[in-house]
Parts: C-alpha cells; sequence; structure tokens
C-alpha cells in the first residue's frame, strides 16, 4: 500500500498558510484561493471534482467534493474544513487537515478497484461564528446526503491532524478521570466519536493502528458533552449517519489553537503522515 508523502503534506499546508488575508469568512477572495487550490489538487487525479455551492448571508461560499470508486450504492465520507477562526495562517486548524484530505486523494487514485464510493470533501464555515449552526458547509453536504436518501457506511473527519509533543505532561486533559486513561505525552493521534458507535470508533482505532506507525487512542464521549462533537461529523449525527473525528486533541494538546503562533513551523509532518496512512488504511478496509 503507498504512503503518504511528507513534502506534498508541507507544500499544501504552506499554500494554505501563506494566503492573505486569513482564510475566514470574512475575506471571501481568501477563501476562493484555499477551494480553487483544493479543486485544482483533486482536478489532476481520476476522480471526480464538483462544487457545492451555498449562501449564508446574502454570500457565496462552496464545499468542494472529490468522488473515487462508483458512483452508485453505499459511500464513506471524509471531510476537513479549510477556514479558519480569525486573523490567523491556521496551519494546525485547519490547513494539516485539509493536507491530510489531499494527500488521501492521492492515495486513492493509485487504488486499483474500490468496492465503494469514497467522498472527499473540503467544507467552508466550520468557525465561529457558524459552528453549531445550519449554516456549517457539512450541515449543508450532511442535509444533501439526507435528501438524497444516501447511505453512508460511515463519515471520518480529519480535524487538526498536525501538532504533537515529546514532552512529559503535554498532553492535558479536561478531568482527572481521563487523566488516568490516557497517555500524558502528547504523540498519539484519538480517533474521538459518542457514545452507541463504540464499534465504529474501535474498528477505526485498529485498523488505523494496523496501518500507522504512531499510537493511536480512541474515545466515545455522551453527546451531549462538547468534546465529542467539535469538528464537523456533528452534523452527521443529525442524520442517523454514524461519524467520528480523526484529532490531535486541539486545545488540550496544541498552545497554538486559534491564535497567530499556529505556523507551519510547529507541525510535525513525520507524524502527520502516518496519521494519513492509517487512515487511508482503515477508510480501505470500512
Amino acid at each position: 500500500m503507498m504512503k503518504a508523502d511528507q513534502s506534498r503534506l508541507y507544500a499544501d499546508v504552506e499554500f494554505l498558510t501563506a494566503i492573505r488575508p486569513a482564510r475566514t469568512y470574512r475575506h471571501l477572495a481568501s477563501l476562493d484561493k484555499a477551494a480553487d487550490y483544493i479543486k485544482a489538487e483533486f482536478g489532476k487525479l481520476a476522480c471526480r471534482v464538483e462544487e457545492q455551492p451555498f449562501r449564508v448571508d446574502g454570500q457565496p461560499y462552496r464545499n468542494v467534493i472529490a468522488s473515487f470508486g462508483p458512483e452508485k450504492g453505499e459511500r464513506l465520507i471524509l471531510g476537513a474544513h479549510y477556514d479558519v477562526c480569525g486573523e490567523q495562517p491556521g496551519a494546525d486548524d485547519n490547513a494539516s487537515a485539509v493536507a491530510g484530505l489531499l494527500e488521501t486523494a492521492r492515495l486513492l487514485q493509485a487504488q486499483p478497484q474500490l468496492a465503494h464510493r469514497i467522498d472527499l470533501v473540503a467544507y467552508s464555515l466550520e468557525e465561529p461564528p457558524f459552528f453549531g449552526t445550519e449554516d456549517m458547509g457539512s450541515a449543508v453536504h450532511a442535509k444533501s446526503l439526507h435528501d438524497q436518501n444516501a447511505v453512508v457506511r460511515a463519515m471520518l473527519c480529519y480535524e487538526m491532524i498536525g501538532y504533537f509533543s515529546d514532552a512529559p505532561n503535554s498532553q492535558r486533559f479536561p478531568d482527572e478521570r481521563l487523566a488516568q486513561l490516557y497517555p500524558n505525552t502528547g504523540d498519539f493521534i484519538m480517533v474521538v466519536g459518542k457514545q452507541g458507535q463504540e464499534a465504529l470508533i474501535e474498528r477505526v482505532r485498529a485498523l488505523m493502528q494496523d496501518h500507522a506507525s504512531i499510537d493511536v487512542q480512541s474515545i466515545s464521549l455522551p453527546s451531549a458533552v462538547g468534546l465529542s462533537g467539535l469538528s464537523d461529523h456533528r452534523n452527521y449525527w443529525r442524520y442517523g449517519y454514524q461519524a467520528v473525528m480523526i484529532n490531535d486533541t486541539s486545545f488540550l494538546r496544541n498552545p497554538h489553537y486559534h491564535q497567530s503562533t499556529d505556523t507551519i513551523d510547529t507541525l510535525d509532518f513525520v507524524r502527520m503522515a502516518e496519521v494519513v496512512n492509517g487512515v487511508f488504511g482503515a477508510i480501505i478496509q470500512l
């Protein structure tokens, strides 16, 4: 099985973090640069590429979708948002995830035969003030699947996959109970889901671990707990689709979260590539 290319991941993050002004909902031209880049990278591959336009407060936004495998039947969804929270480069949040999405697409192209359709979706408007509303790009996409009566085997969300640390006590937790269950060094990737979908969470974790040279942990939380639904996967739960987040634990590890210091030089591309290897292996097996 092919492996993720660190240099390609770096190039993707480098492009996205260099966009000025920052790729926020306030700067449509910057969001368009990001979307155009994603669409162009998808367009280099043997896949079907389309845009999903939508409007919020009278302004145009768009998701970019690449589809592999058969057009009909069950499908897997892999997604990542390309907008940032404020005037910041957003290297880990969320250029790392977009780079992972693009690299997964490149690896998929090399697969000779896919049994099921795999849709890779780059979303706009994940960040505040739209987070948790029906204006999220992923909410638009999830609703469209529901409206089409699409059968979704699973949805995996890339969200912040590039920040790691080998320092002791570099991993924080929201409470002491969780701290007793997980490593206190921030050198692992986490599969996050809600209670009731433990079978999928564990399967994704095990499949990722089989294909990645990085420690893969998992957790299921009550959906009422904010930590379980802090990204685009939350919008698929609404329609009964099983969905999990692949995450470096965000602000529980990365001190640059939603800061101007969230820059490319803080990322670990060796481990990021292993995350992509794990996810790629998992979706092929799923």
